[in-house]
């Protein structure tokens, strides 16, 4: 069995795989980390590997701790993976868009994807039929443009995220979520077709945090996948064991 770990932004989130069958999955806060994983280890007894993919905070010491039960594999961009990378700075590359690249590398062999990853941030990344990765785009997510207009504002409130009713809001608060919401889905609804323009045949991903509450207001025919950012995980750390 592989542990994984992908420490996000705001939270950790573990999953558990028997070869390629997802088994479990939680998240939880960071001063919550300990706790989780002896739980997860005290259940899961057969966990033999462990990688761990961070954009936020992983301490030291929390490294040391899995390292102290499980061989660990820290991704990074000298980390060997499963497709040819064309980034030209690839020391730059989030572990994030490589562990995403690695899950459409598995899946999705000889077509061209786009994963369109919706968090904190939106990211776009583009790997063709050659299984080569060009790059992509990165923009702000939701939360982020919804903590953008209360803090650089005196007066807008800060909101959480709420399909709007109207394109038009007649409301301070509907024309905010109208602003964020829509934005973000015209937003990506232009680089799909974009994309398309240049890529044939283009199978389209959507995953990440807000991707339940985007995809059914989408005009193009996406595959939303939440877990796709841990199989990617669990594939590199299956591509690594030799």
């Amino acid at each position: 069995m592989n542990l994984i770990i992908d420490v996000g932004n705001t939270l950790i989130k573990f999953a558990v795989f028997d070869s390629n069958m997802l088994r479990h999955k939680e998240s939880c806060i960071v001063e919550n980390f300990s706790q989780t994983l002896e739980v997860i280890s005290s259940k899961y007894a057969k966990i033999e590997f462990c990688i761990v993919s961070s954009v936020g905070n992983f301490s030291e010491f929390q490294f040391a701790k899995l390292n102290d039960s499980y061989p660990v594999l820290k991704l990074s961009y000298e980390t060997k993976v499963p497709f040819s990378n064309l980034y030209e700075t690839p020391q730059t590359l989030g572990v994030d868009r490589i562990a995403l690249v690695s899950a459409a590398a598995l899946l999705y062999p000889k077509k061209n994807v786009l994963i369109i990853d919706a968090g904190t941030c939106i990211t776009y990344d583009i790997l063709t039929a050659n299984n080569e990765y060009l790059g992509g785009a990165i923009s702000p997510g939701l939360s982020i443009r919804y903590n953008g207009l209360n803090s650089f504002t005196e007066k807008l409130p800060l909101l959480e995220p709420n399909s709007p009713n109207n394109l038009v809001g007649n409301t301070s608060i509907s024309a905010i979520h109208s602003g964020v919401v829509n934005g973000v889905l015209f937003e990506i609804d232009g680089f799909i077709e974009s994309f398309q323009s240049h890529f044939k045949n283009l199978t389209i991903i959507l995953t990440g945090g807000d991707a339940h509450f985007l995809r059914d207001s989408l005009k193009s025919h996406i595959f939303a996948n939440s877990n796709f950012l841990l199989e990617g995980l669990n594939y590199i750390l299956e591509h690594n064991k030799n």
